[in-house]
């Protein structure tokens, strides 16, 4: 073994699920004598947490792991290993074929890392662990996450949608829901750490349901806790957001007022062939479902340009509904090709250019969209839950409003943590700036 203990430093990429799994690591590789450190030059293990959504997120990161692979000339007995979506995907592919590269371990066998670690080291072989496990929940697991005001909490892993353009259901397998008292045990636990805002994660939280108990009635439990002060929640998926979990929405006072709610295309006959199980019309109906119910609800999105079949016609019945619907912001992406899944193998796919150049109409719309709305904060009084110093000036804190919107107010390190009003006196297309009013 090497002198001393183990030191591990995770880089993650992709989405929160994937912070949340990171976090999830950290405490299963210290629980077995590992130490955690922020700094690579200091690791012993190098583990790269991946994405797999798009083609360029799983480029990303195989360039990363040949990057890392010149430290093992200087430190030989350094291990590089892979975890996540990508490792689940060609995890034993990329074990033959980069050398430097140590295990590569599936999103079910986490628990697994620490014997596989001690085996790569003491062996000097090469190890791929990607059995899909339909159970595993990581039950009773407290992840160590780094001291802070928000925290995200896993409520369910994996998904049954099958959406033709998405890998997931085949990197994180079938939907299941963790027991309600574990979820509300480990949310009492990180209210008592200090974490006063928190956002429940689901691959589609509105299918969540345990023990009898479903996502409307897991929101009312979570609202019942003292230790926290705000609750959000991703992924919402439109076919399956119910009446109920609107009122829940209205009526629970520390349930904020955001939804993100992918649209992914305005067209019924895009939405029919990426199987998503909905209409426009009805997308839009539950847009005013929202709106009516809750007034100051900020709605967010994701939109794809440029799936397989995707004409003029359809790519303008898109941008017709953004121009509609003036979402706070849209997360918009080109269609990437991904193994396994049934668009991948569509005809009419549409070349890379084409999709480019649609991409930028999107990202160019919803910019205006966004600073137009931001715009209208603009003299109003908003709660801010400050979370850090600001990445521009030191004189300047960052937090979050509850609608979700980052707002920048003067101030010092003192305010972190604290809950102020804040009048917004300017807007950018990204953040809303304010100063903070007197305590009242």
């Amino acid at each position: 073994m090497i002198a001393g203990i183990m030191k591990f430093i995770i880089e993650t990429y992709g989405c929160q699920m994937n912070v949340a799994d990171s976090e999830l690591v950290s405490a299963i590789l210290v629980d077995a004598g590992f130490e955690k450190t922020e700094y690579i030059n200091n690791a012993d293990i190098i583990i790269f947490n991946t994405c797999t959504v798009r083609q360029h997120a799983e480029d990303r990161v195989i360039g990363r792991i040949t990057q890392e692979a010149r430290r093992k000339k200087e430190k030989t007995d350094l291990l590089i290993g892979i975890i996540g979506c990508v490792s689940q995907r060609i995890g034993n592919r990329l074990v033959h074929q980069i050398s430097a590269l140590d295990f590569a371990v599936g999103t079910d066998q986490y628990l697994q890392l620490p014997d596989i670690i001690h085996k790569c080291y003491e062996q000097k072989v090469s190890i791929s662990q990607l059995t899909v496990n339909h159970r595993e929940n990581y039950e009773n697991i407290y992840p160590l996450r780094k001291k802070g005001i928000s925290a995200f909490i896993s409520i369910m892993r994996g998904c049954n949608n099958f959406c033709s353009y998405c890998i997931v259901p085949y990197t994180r397998g079938r939907e299941r829901s963790r027991r309600p008292k574990e979820i509300i045990k480990e949310i009492m636990r990180a209210g008592k750490d200090g974490y006063k805002d928190i956002t429940l994660l689901g691959q589609n939280v509105n299918s969540y349901f345990a023990d009898g108990v479903d996502f409307p009635e897991l929101l009312y439990l979570v609202n019942n806790i003292s230790e926290v002060s705000r609750i959000r929640f991703v992924t919402s998926h439109p076919k399956d957001l119910s009446d109920r979990l609107i009122e829940a929405m209205a009526s629970l006072d520390k349930v904020c007022e955001h939804i993100h709610l992918p649209m992914q295309s305005g067209s019924n006959k895009i939405l029919k062939l990426m199987n998503r199980g909905y209409t426009i019309e009805h997308y839009l109906g539950l847009i005013k479902n929202l709106r009516k119910a809750i007034p100051k609800v900020a709605i967010t999105t994701d939109i794809m340009c440029g799936f397989p079949g995707e004409t003029e016609l359809n790519f303008y019945e898109t941008y017709q509904a953004m121009q509609e619907i003036e979402f706070d912001y849209a997360f918009t992406f080109k269609y990437s090709p991904r193994q396994w899944t049934k668009a991948a193998e569509m005809n009419n796919q549409i070349p890379e250019q084409k999709r480019l150049e649609r991409l930028q109409k999107l990202i160019k719309l919803q910019e205006q969209i966004t600073l137009k709305k931001y715009q209208h904060y603009i003299g109003k009084r908003v709660e801010v839950l400050v979370e850090q110093i600001s990445k521009r000036s030191d004189k300047q804190v960052s937090g979050r409003a509850r609608d979700n919107k980052i707002v920048v107010i003067t101030g010092d390190k003192n305010l972190i943590g604290k809950f102020i009003q804040a009048k917004i006196t300017d807007a950018t297309k990204w953040t809303l700036k304010g100063e903070a009013l007197p305590y009242q």
